[in-house]
């Protein structure tokens, strides 16, 4: 296979009510990272969407956010793998120029949740769980997540308030991210002053609903190999993808992301690195609890273990673990399409060194991890800097 680089990526601010239509969205994010990137034109472009059809009743976006980008005319499709769309457009980019098939692809995740009821959101993210078993009796991805937090209390003999910490980091960093929904700090009482939403789950244990677009622009090593750029070069080390039950009731283990561990073993094999090798860890913290099984399932932590890395400060942009480092999906928000994107841009951000305030020192190694469903698609990149 050809090595892959990213060389450009765009952002949108995450917002509640864009003022614009979906395929402007996404078409803002997909001309911001070719400027970045310095292209005018691409070979594919790949978008990862949710919703759109059932919100926007606007299927089709590859065509759509092709031609509203300027890019009419270039092979285009929509990745759907509910809240990990954006990992996977990112997965087809990759193999499609690490196939030989393209030199140049775009990678857009988009997503608009705010303009239809609180009701009519939630019912249409509860598409992603297993209908007959779960949905259809009711269940929300937060009461699904409810049921796993309070596993994870009982079995292990922890305080709920432990989980603050995650919240309490993401929303600091969010404070110097400009593209992050939530820009103000909380503190422990803040967090504990919260509505519970559905027990043990607060208010400032879940992500928000809201809109937003990010892009990539993805390159061959034969095409950048032409080029003589000044910039950091940031080759994707690992792509690796794997599943599990979309019904939690069919889990091997309740507490265990089974499709986290597979997907991480396999981009690390890929790498040809381990956990240590890891600076910076853009996980996927939808609810507290879906960050602590994350760090688990990725290595970073034995089972019952992950919580203490928060407690005990490690997860902060100058700990052992950083991660949510620009805000995470509970501070920088989840739009549910797009967040894979984000992640990715956040972490080229952080192994160029244009993290700004966010930055952590010394970051060469980023991977991210995106999660669909409460675990059962799970994407794992990782981008590694190699000028």
């Amino acid at each position: 296979m050809r090595d892959v680089f990213v060389i450009g990526v765009g952002q949108t601010p995450v917002s509640k009510g864009a003022d614009m239509p979906i395929r402007d969205l996404a078409a803002t994010a997909v001309k911001a990272a070719m400027a970045d990137a310095g292209v005018e034109t691409a070979d594919a472009l790949f978008t990862g969407n949710m919703l759109s059809g059932m919100l926007s009743h606007q299927q089709h976006l590859g065509a759509l956010v092709a031609d509203a980008a300027g890019l009419r005319g270039v092979e285009a499709a929509t990745a759907e793998a509910a809240c990990g769309s954006g990992a996977a457009a990112m997965r087809w980019g990759y193999m499609a120029i690490a196939s030989g098939l393209h030199d140049i692809v775009v990678v857009c995740g988009v997503e608009m949740m705010t303009h239809t009821d609180r009701y009519e959101t939630t019912r249409a993210l509860a598409t992603a769980s297993d209908w007959p078993a779960e949905g259809a009796h009711g269940h929300s991805f937060v009461s699904l997540n409810a049921v796993i937090m309070q596993e994870y209390i009982k079995r292990y003999w922890v305080n709920r308030s432990l989980f603050a910490a995650f919240a309490i980091n993401a929303h600091a960093n969010a404070l110097t991210n400009p593209n992050a929904l939530f820009q103000k700090a909380i503190t422990i009482e803040k967090y504990e002053e919260s509505p519970m939403i559905q027990s043990p789950i607060r208010l400032y244990d879940a992500s928000p609903i809201c809109d937003g677009s990010a892009a990539l622009v993805l390159a061959s090593g034969d095409w950048l190999g032409q080029r003589n750029g000044a910039r950091p070069r940031v080759r994707v080390a690992a792509s690796a993808a794997a599943t599990d039950s979309v019904g939690i009731a069919d889990r091997r283990d309740l507490l265990a992301l089974d499709g986290a561990a597979m997907s991480s073993r396999r981009a690390y094999d890929m790498a040809g690195m381990g956990p240590d090798d890891i600076d910076v860890f853009e996980l996927h913290d939808a609810f507290t609890i879906m960050a602590v099984l994350s760090l688990e399932g990725a290595g970073f932590a034995e089972p019952g273990k992950g919580l203490w890395l928060g407690a005990d400060g490690e997860i902060g942009l100058d700990g052992k673990v950083p991660v949510s480092t620009f805000g995470g999906l509970k501070a920088r928000g989840h739009p549910v399409g797009a967040t894979g994107v984000y992640q990715l841009a956040e972490t080229y951000l952080q192994v160029t060194g244009q993290a700004g305030s966010n930055q952590v020192d010394g970051a060469r190694v980023g991977m991210t991890q995106n999660v669909g469903g409460t675990g059962a698609t799970v994407l794992t990149h990782i981008l590694e800097r190699v000028d």
